[in-house]
């Protein structure tokens, strides 16, 4: 073969190798197009509801030693106000003197009205026992926010040191595959086994990230909060997992939140 020969082979290989990625990227958006078609269809029944609904019982409940309900709990917009609480989650609270997510600020309020000990809930399976239960009066909170704005107070020393934290613990590398958050949802329109993941240090990524959880997933029919979440991005990471309400979660929970104010609040979302 002539170098002219090879010259046209190699040009004619390369055109046949860009028309296959070429097709292979139209198939790929074909099937986002898809999933995206059947979370519509699901988010007209979406099994949240169902989970929600047992929250909305556990919530009104007299349970625990102290056989209470959780009525009287305070989510930051005063005694037993769920509408809206959600979005504007997590701020600096005075009667604990710290930042607290939603599933913390909970736990502070099955303790105190409920007497129920949520060191040993912290220790339980996800999807078990008083985990079950926590995952269910989470899926009612955030339900009652659905459609508002998310509106989370930086103002605070506190919000604003755990800004900077979760922000640290965005961009750090590190485990086994020295991963950091921002490896995935650090950059624009990228995907990974036709998932798209939004750039999170964008308010319109942040928003649709954060905006959006917690959600069902579909592929193991399970209701996700936000805690179990982000210790999953650590375990496929391979972090060792956070544990349950840790200050780095609710750090990333503060800088996502804070990245996404404005954002319109879509939970429970649904998820593959």
């Amino acid at each position: 073969m002539n170098i002219k020969t090879h010259r046209i082979s190699l040009a004619a290989g390369l055109l046949a190798a860009a028309a296959l990625v070429g097709s292979g990227q139209v198939l790929a958006d074909a099937a986002t197009d898809e999933i995206a078609k059947y979370r519509e269809m699901l988010a007209d029944g979406n099994p949240s509801e169902l989970v929600a609904l047992q929250g909305e019982t556990l919530w009104k409940t007299k349970r625990g030693p102290k056989n209470a309900s959780l009525e009287q709990c305070d989510l930051g917009l005063g005694p037993g106000v769920v509408k809206g609480a959600s979005a504007q989650l997590p701020p600096f609270f005075k009667d604990t003197g710290r930042v607290q997510d939603l599933e913390t600020r909970l736990m502070t309020c099955l303790e105190t009205l409920q007497g129920i000990d949520t060191k040993e809930l912290a220790k339980t399976r996800w999807g078990k026992g008083e985990m079950e239960n926590m995952e269910a009066l989470v899926a009612y909170i955030v339900t009652e926010s659905n459609g508002q704005k998310i509106k989370v107070d930086l103002k605070h020393p506190e919000m604003k040191k755990l800004y900077k934290l979760g922000e640290m613990a965005f961009f750090y590398r590190g485990g086994a595959m020295d991963f950091s958050c921002a490896t995935c949802h650090g950059q624009p329109d990228k995907r990974i086994r036709l998932q798209d993941l939004p750039d999170l240090r964008t308010q319109a990524g942040a928003a649709a990230g954060w905006g959006s959880w917690p959600a069902y997933r579909v592929s193991n029919g399970q209701f996700w909060t936000m805690q179990h979440r982000l210790n999953d991005c650590y375990r496929q990471q391979r972090f060792p997992e956070p544990i349950y309400g840790s200050d780095v979660t609710i750090a990333l929970s503060v800088y996502l939140a804070g990245n996404g104010n404005g954002g319109t609040v879509l939970t429970p979302g649904i998820k593959r």
